[in-house]
C-alpha cells in the first residue's frame, strides 16, 4: 500500500521560506516521478512541481518558477519542496502525489498522479 506523508507546512510572512518534505512507502522510490500540487479554497488544484525519478528533468509552475526548488532523495524515499520568497497567493494545502504507473525518466502530466498524501497547509501572511 502506497502511502505519502507531507510535512514541514505553517504560517510564514510573506518574503519567507518554508521546506515541505513527503515520506513515501509501499513503492519502489527510485521507480517513480513525484510532484508537489497545491489547492487554495475555491480554487482548482494546480500542478506546482514535479521531478522524474532520477531527478534529471524537473517541471515548476509559471508563478513559482525561481522561488521554488523540487528535490528527492532516493536513499530516503522522500521528495522535498523548498519555498522561497513565498507570496500571499502561494498559500494552499500543498500535497504530495506519486503516479501509479513506472514511467521513463521524465515527468509525467498531472492526470498521471493517482497516489496522494494527506495534505500540509501553507499559509503565506502579508
Amino acid at each position: 500500500q502506497v502511502q505519502l506523508v507531507e510535512s514541514g507546512g505553517g504560517l510564514v510572512q510573506a518574503g519567507g521560506s518554508l521546506r515541505l518534505s513527503c515520506a513515501a512507502s509501499g513503492l519502489t522510490f527510485s521507480n517513480y516521478a513525484m510532484g508537489w500540487f497545491r489547492q487554495a479554497p475555491g480554487k482548482e488544484r494546480e500542478f506546482v512541481a514535479g521531478i522524474s525519478r532520477s531527478g534529471g528533468r524537473i517541471y515548476y509552475l509559471d508563478s513559482v518558477k525561481g522561488r521554488f526548488t523540487i528535490s528527492r532523495d532516493n536513499a530516503k524515499n522522500a521528495v522535498y519542496l523548498q519555498m522561497n520568497s513565498l507570496k500571499p497567493t502561494d498559500t494552499a494545502v500543498y500535497y504530495c502525489a506519486a503516479p501509479s504507473r513506472r514511467l521513463s525518466d521524465y515527468v509525467p502530466p498531472a492526470y498521471e498522479f493517482d497516489y496522494w498524501g494527506q495534505g500540509t497547509q501553507v499559509t503565506v501572511s502579508s
